[in-house]
């Protein structure tokens, strides 16, 4: 089914109730929340005062004394400077209050989902949790920094303009109400149907900066297949599904938006022409009911401002119910609640005891069916055999990116999954199939391997890393900035970087994933002696294609289907006949390249 299947196709009745999640954010700052509320009474109060006011200029007029006259009219000033202060503080604290919470809120989202299992992004694209991080903490912002408070306050007119009206003239009051009913049944009816669509939206964005996100990141890949015109179609297509929700949403707002003020306006202006009559009869007088007619605007637009701010929560309820389900995702593996401590120093024992996994999104296909082996601390042992045969997994097994279905993986005779996982990564030091490179130096891409280490020991390990010539001879040297994800570099090029980065580290096993598997002849040797150096008292797993990487490995464990079908070196395996002699004479006989086996 096709993301766009899966988004129609999604359940949508949220409730308002979800912004109860930013509760515990928000309670963190009562002083500045308890502030915030405070002002905001008292601007509501002073608003509420100022038609009492206007009242007593008006029928001050009448009196035709200018003391009186001048009373009224300085009472009046004052309550508009109040007004002004109150509003600016009110603004302050509430704007406030709203970015420190959306901070926070971005702060945990992040540390929550950088943390996250590979099985997690097995389930939803890295664009969509950008997304969720960006977009929908936005909608939060506004909530919390604007609409809330306009609601609040809002709300407080509503019903204290009520109050004040009902003193005025209970007659007028009583018809007014009449108009109650009217007005909130659109906002119940046309409400469910804004949270259904707000949320829809929300979800078609996301879709969307995924399906973006993507095509980005492998733009280079897009052109060389001529692809550029099936993404953009394709992205397009979200864009534009998410722009009709959008345009279904805008238009529902804005018709329960006429319909509320056509009904509450075309009321107040028959409410006020039997006050008009009463006037004329003098039941009233005029001050009185220009009182009321301020009042009656004020509660108007109240109901107003009510009624487009109930969309405004739609929208942020289903944002807040987004941000809450990343939150609340369980992640396949866990800390132990009492994690048991490694050996100081660590040996670097390793061993598989029966142990089976499949890959949550292949649960019908093992990667690994019941695979046994044993490393001694310093052992270098080599991992063969044809693509999709379980090596890699082994890498990423002990690395703790998952947990094994059964059987166990343990270090120093631990199991993994009694020990922290800082402290089984921690422990050891990748280079991975595809070396990663950040958008920063090459000084601090290789410092990434230990943010401690001195300017000396990272040109050190370059140098080890057979990396030290390309780097010093780039336009700032160590200092230069590589791109994203590297792009002045070759492939050779970054996967020394992470080389370097490795050697860096100096943990006491070391993991290579293909680590020389893009670079030329001349640097693969530099870098196979630097490796060689670097087992030195070391427990290693190289993945290799290559079998010249790995011929002067203590043991070659040969793969197949998940299975170990050979354990020997190169010379008892090549003897022994099987797969790796196979892939050995192909390889070293007959010339073929890695890419033929």
């Amino acid at each position: 089914m096709s993301d766009a299947s899966q988004l129609e196709n999604r359940t949508s009745s949220r409730k308002v109730s979800a912004l109860s999640g930013l509760w515990p954010f928000l309670k963190v700052y009562q002083g500045l929340l308890l502030g915030s509320l405070v002002s905001l009474m008292f601007t509501a109060g002073v608003s509420l005062s100022l038609p009492l006011a206007v009242r007593r200029v008006v029928d001050g007029f009448g009196t035709g004394e200018l003391p009186i006259l001048n009373q009224y009219f300085g009472a009046a000033l004052g309550l508009a400077a109040l007004l002004a202060v109150g509003t600016g503080l009110r603004y302050y604290m509430v704007t406030r209050l709203g970015e420190r919470v959306v901070a926070d809120i971005r702060k945990v989202l992040f540390e929550r989902v950088i943390a996250m299992s590979p099985a997690f992004y097995e389930r939803i694209m890295s664009g969509e949790v950008l997304s969720r991080l960006t977009t929908d903490t936005t909608l939060i912002q506004s909530i919390i920094g604007s609409s809330v408070s306009i609601a609040l306050r809002n709300a407080l007119m509503l019903f204290g303009g009520l109050i004040l009206l009902a003193m005025t003239s209970a007659k007028l009051t009583g018809l007014v109400l009449l108009l109650v009913p009217a007005v909130v049944v659109p906002i119940i009816v046309l409400g469910r149907r804004l949270r259904r669509l707000s949320r829809e939206n929300q979800d078609w964005i996301a879709a969307s900066s995924g399906n973006a996100s993507e095509a980005l990141g492998a733009a280079q890949t897009v052109q060389a297949f001529t692809h550029e015109g099936r993404s953009t179609e394709a992205f397009n297509e979200v864009t534009e599904k998410s722009f009709d929700v959008a345009m279904i949403r805008i238009l529902t707002r804005a018709a329960m938006t006429v319909i509320i003020i056509a009904l509450v306006f075309s009321g107040i202006v028959g409410v006020l022409w039997i006050g008009a009559l009463d006037v004329r009869e003098g039941s009233m007088s005029v001050g009185e009911l220009v009182q009321f007619v301020i009042y009656s605007v004020l509660v108007a637009g109240a109901v107003g401002a009510l009624s487009e701010i109930w969309g405004e929560l739609q929208r942020a309820a289903g944002a807040t119910e987004r941000l809450m389900e990343l939150m609340q995702t369980v992640d396949t593996v866990l800390d132990p609640e009492a994690p048991k401590a490694l050996p100081t120093p660590v040996k670097g024992a390793v061993s598989f005891d029966a142990v089976r996994f499949h890959y949550p999104s292949r649960p019908n296909q093992s990667a690994l069916d019941g695979i046994s082996l044993t490393v001694e601390p310093g052992e270098t042992i080599a991992l063969v055999g044809p693509s999709g045969a379980g090596k890699s997994t082994i890498i990423q097994m002990l690395m703790r990116f998952y947990d094994p279905q059964e059987g166990a993986i343990r270090l120093d005779g631990i199991d993994l999954r009694d020990l922290s996982r800082e402290d089984v990564r921690g422990s050891m030091a990748l280079v991975p199939q595809d070396p990663v490179i950040f958008a920063t130096t090459a000084r601090e891409n290789i410092r990434f391997g230990r943010p401690s280490a001195s300017d000396a020991e990272i040109t050190e390990a370059a140098e080890a890393a057979a990396a030290h010539e390309f780097i010093d001879a780039l336009p700032e040297g160590y200092d230069t900035q590589l791109g994203e994800r590297g792009v002045m570099l070759s492939g050779g090029q970054k996967q020394r970087i992470a080389i370097a980065r490795a050697i860096l580290r100096d943990a006491p096993v070391l993991l290579l994933d293909e680590a020389t598997s893009a670079l030329d002849a001349e640097s693969e040797r530099a870098v196979q002696k630097a490796v060689e150096r670097l087992s030195q008292g070391r427990t290693t797993l190289v993945v290799a294609h290559r079998l010249a990487t790995v011929r002067k490995a203590d043991r070659i464990v040969v793969f197949e289907h998940g299975h170990i079908v050979a354990t020997g070196t190169h010379a008892e395996l090549v003897a022994e006949g099987g797969l790796y002699a196979r892939l050995a004479r192909l390889q070293f006989t007959d010339g073929f390249s890695e890419d033929a086996v």
